[in-house]
Order: C-alpha cells, then sequence, then structure tokens
C-alpha cells in the first residue's frame, strides 16, 4: 500500500490534512539531511494535525481558566472559535468527514443538553455497565452478550426494519461508563454494511424498525477496541448508546447523483480509509478507498458530460489520491501485483505523479522488470532529481541488471546538472582485488613440485 513514500501535493490543505497519503517504507534508505527524501507514512499529516488542534485548543483552555475572573475579557467570537476547535476536531475523527456547515457541527455536537431528555432512566445516568451486562430484561444481539439493547420506546410494533446495503438516518449519543459525552448527533446517516461507523451501531440498527428508541451497551471489541479513539474514548472502553430510527431508504445510485455530491460522499469514505489506515487495520482501508473509488466517478446514466470541467478535474485529483492511498494499503498487505496495477491506474490519470512512478519502479524491479523499472525510475528522477530514495533505487536496479556484482554502481549526478537526457552512467568499481596473484601462486606451486620430483630421484639413487 502506498504508504505513502512521497508526500502528497498539498493544492488544498484543508483537505489534504487528513490524507494518509501512504508511502512505501524507505525510510531505512536515506541517512543524510542533504537530499529530499520520500515521505513516510500515511497517517503522518493527519496525525500533525491532530496534535496541532489539540494543542490549540489546550491552550485554548488554559486562556480561558486564566480570565475565568474577566468574563468580558474573551469575546464571543474566540470563545467560539475555541469551541469549533474542540467540537470539529471529535467529529472530524468520529464520523470521517469533513463538515461543510461549522455552525450545523457545533450545533449537532455541543451536547450539554440530552437529545433524549424524556428518557432519562436509571440505566442511562447511573447505573454501571457490570449491572447493565448482567441485567435479565436486555436483549442480547450477539452470542457472546458482549452486546445488548434495551427496547425504551417501540413506537410502531409492525415498522420498518432496515436491511443490508440501506441508508439510514439515526439520532444518537453517545456515553463512556463515567457519563462522558462522547458522541452526540441529531441526524447521523449511513450505509448499513459499508463502515461508515462501527460495529455495535451497525448491528444494533438493523435490529431496530423506524421510530424506535433504544439502548445499546457495546463492549469495546464492537467499539473501539484495543487502540480506543483519542483523543475522547480510551482503550477497551465499553459505550452505551441511546438510539432512535428515523429514516430508512434505498442507497442512492452514485451516477444519478451530481458530481458535487459524489464529491463530498467519496471524500468521505476516503477519510473512513485514512481513519482505518492510521490504525493499521489496512484490509478496512483499502476497502474504504475502492468504494471511494466507485463513487469518486464523472460517468453518469444519462451519458451526458458528468458535470462541469472544473469538477472534473476535481473529481480526478481526488481519485489520485484514492489510487495512492489504496496502493499503500495494498503493499501493506502484500498484494504486490495489485500494488503495481493500481500505481499504472494512477499514471494513466496523472502521468507524472512522482510517487507512483517510483512505486511502480520498485516493484517492477523486485518482479525483474528491469527494463520497465529503468524507465518508470528515470522518470521519477527527471522530475525529482533531489530524492535520494530514487538514486538508492536505481543504484540497486544496476546491481541487479549487472547480475549482483559490485563491479558497478549508480553515480548520482549534481541535480543542477540533471537535464532534459538523465541516465544513469556506470563507472568501474575502484575497489582493487585482494590477495596474492595467481600468477604468484602458480609459480610457487611449479617450484614445490619440481623440488619434489628432484628430492624423489636422488632418494632412488642412493
Amino acid at each position: 500500500m502506498e504508504t505513502e513514500p512521497f508526500c502528497e501535493e498539498h493544492n488544498n490543505p484543508a483537505v489534504e490534512d487528513k490524507e494518509p497519503e501512504v508511502s512505501e517504507a524507505i525510510s531505512e534508505l536515506a541517512n543524510g539531511d542533504s537530499c529530499t527524501e520520500l515521505p513516510c507514512g500515511p497517517a503522518e499529516e493527519a496525525e500533525e494535525l491532530s496534535v496541532k488542534e489539540q494543542a490549540e485548543t489546550e491552550s485554548c483552555a488554559r486562556e480561558s481558566k486564566s480570565t475565568e475572573v474577566n468574563t468580558t475579557s474573551c469575546g464571543d467570537r474566540e470563545c467560539k472559535e475555541r469551541k469549533k476547535l474542540k467540537k470539529t476536531n471529535s467529529w472530524k475523527m468520529v464520523r470521517f468527514e469533513d463538515p461543510s456547515m461549522e455552525e450545523d457541527v457545533l450545533e449537532r455536537d455541543s451536547s450539554a443538553e440530552s437529545l433524549f431528555p424524556e428518557y432519562a432512566m436509571v440505566e442511562w445516568t447511573s447505573s454501571t455497565f457490570e449491572e447493565l451486562f448482567a441485567a435479565d430484561d436486555w436483549q442480547d444481539l450477539t452470542e457472546d452478550q458482549l452486546l445488548r439493547k434495551k427496547v425504551v420506546d417501540s413506537r410502531s410494533p409492525h415498522g420498518l426494519t432496515p436491511v443490508w446495503g440501506e441508508e439510514v438516518t439515526v439520532k444518537m449519543q453517545c456515553v463512556l461508563e463515567d457519563r462522558t459525552v462522547v458522541e452526540k448527533d441529531s441526524s447521523l446517516v449511513f450505509v448499513i454494511g459499508e463502515g461508515d461507523v462501527n460495529q455495535a451501531l451497525e448491528e444494533c440498527v438493523m435490529s431496530m424498525q423506524k421510530g424506535e428508541i433504544t439502548l445499546l451497551l457495546a463492549d469495546s471489541q464492537y467499539a473501539y477496541g484495543l487502540l480506543g479513539r483519542e483523543p475522547d474514548i480510551p482503550p477497551w472502553a465499553p459505550l452505551l448508546y441511546q438510539l432512535q430510527l428515523l429514516e430508512i431508504r434505498k442507497k442512492p445510485d452514485p451516477l444519478t447523483l451530481p458530481i458535487a455530491d459524489r464529491i463530498r460522499i467519496g471524500n468521505k469514505k476516503r477519510e473512513q480509509g485514512n481513519f482505518h489506515f492510521q490504525r493499521e487495520e489496512y484490509s478496512m482501508a483499502a476497502r474504504a478507498y475502492c468504494m471511494a473509488l466507485d463513487v469518486l466517478t464523472t460517468h453518469s446514466l444519462d451519458g451526458g458530460d458528468g458535470g462541469m470541467k472544473t469538477e472534473e478535474e476535481e473529481v480526478r485529483d481526488y481519485r489520485v489520491k484514492c489510487l495512492n492511498n489504496l496502493a499503500t494499503a495494498q503493499l501493506r498487505l502484500e498484494q504486490y501485483c495489485e500494488a503495481l496495477h493500481t500505481s499504472r491506474d494512477v499514471l494513466t490519470l496523472d502521468p507524472n505523479n512522482v510517487k507512483s512512478l517510483y512505486r511502480a519502479g520498485k516493484l517492477q524491479s523486485d518482479m525483474g522488470e528491469y527494463k520497465e523499472a529503468m524507465e518508470m525510475l528515470k522518470r521519477a528522477l527527471k522530475l525529482e532529481p533531489a530524492t535520494k530514495a530514487i538514486h538508492i533505487e536505481l543504484s540497486k536496479l544496476v546491481k541487479r541488471q549487472s547480475g549482483g556484482k559490485d563491479t558497478q554502481e549508480w553515480n548520482a549526478k549534481p541535480a543542477e546538472l540533471l537535464g532534459e537526457n538523465i541516465k544513469p552512467f556506470l563507472i568501474p568499481s575502484k575497489n582493487k582485488p585482494s590477495g596474492v596473484s595467481w600468477k604468484f601462486i602458480l609459480v610457487a606451486l611449479v617450484v614445490a613440485l619440481g623440488s619434489l620430483v628432484t628430492s624423489m630421484i636422488l632418494t632412488a639413487r642412493n
């Protein structure tokens, strides 16, 4: 998988910050600081962003505490910004989406009051999770009894029940055992079976009827597992949900949607893949990237042009990002042929994508396709002549072509001397053969044999 061997182009920082442009693990190749190196790790940018946002949030919190006495010193706008930083950061990590309406996100995620004030029963407010897991009036959704629900209001006893692949809208809020609110959404939309939410929500929703209100108790293995979800959900944390199923409908066909909607949905899937990649859940990440590619298309059922030219270019750019990330995930899964095929798909859309040129060249070199590998790596070097990893891979390729003998080596040219004709040139190895000359050994052997024969003749005569 393309674990971001090279840095993704950052034309739009607001979108790129979550991109796990996955780089091939080549950090061991570059030891020097003088050359540009292919960046490492799909999630590095996203992690840096979340750390920065968290630091800003903490800084705002400290400022808020220091100015508690003088409430007028903190204007409404500053307070809003602090609130926005904190809430939006959590929102992005929970929903895998880039909220287009910041104020709407704040409204849904502010969570000062309960979304179900009329259903504040003891199970929701004070019961321990141990008591709830052992309660007799709860229904087990799984055989291991680690996912349980309790219907609070059935509303319609014969209502519709959603099935796999349908799109639903849910009102939900979620708390830890100490009743800290960690998720809250008055209108959460997702497709069952596509991994838009955790397994607990998908399993529970398929057991609900439209309009039903229920409590859901989920063990960590059905929620966020041993990694938890920074910064609010610790590892191995069980969760308690309060849910209402609002709507059930058929999943829309992407080809019938406007291109703007395809971009929005495709980005959600891509960010979902980034989330899983950062957690080293590579199979789920690859699946999310494939679903994003299914949506990010300019083809339409009506046979039209599929939208404006600028929108088509935007779709192409997002497809390139998804394909690069998919290739990185495939590399992590050791699916090398698939990763090479995906890299070639990138080059079809963007022939000068250095990351894919390098990855394709490296894979072809490993597969013994030396001629094609040399062509790919030379193209990558022409675009980024100062990148050390490309020089190192070219050196390896030259040695492989020579049968592994250390008789010639790749000599990296200075970046300013690289022109239109970039070719690796070979120079003889300066290492002189060590040891005694074979001529000297032959002469010594002849002398020894002669002495032995002479000695035997003299002994026979005597």
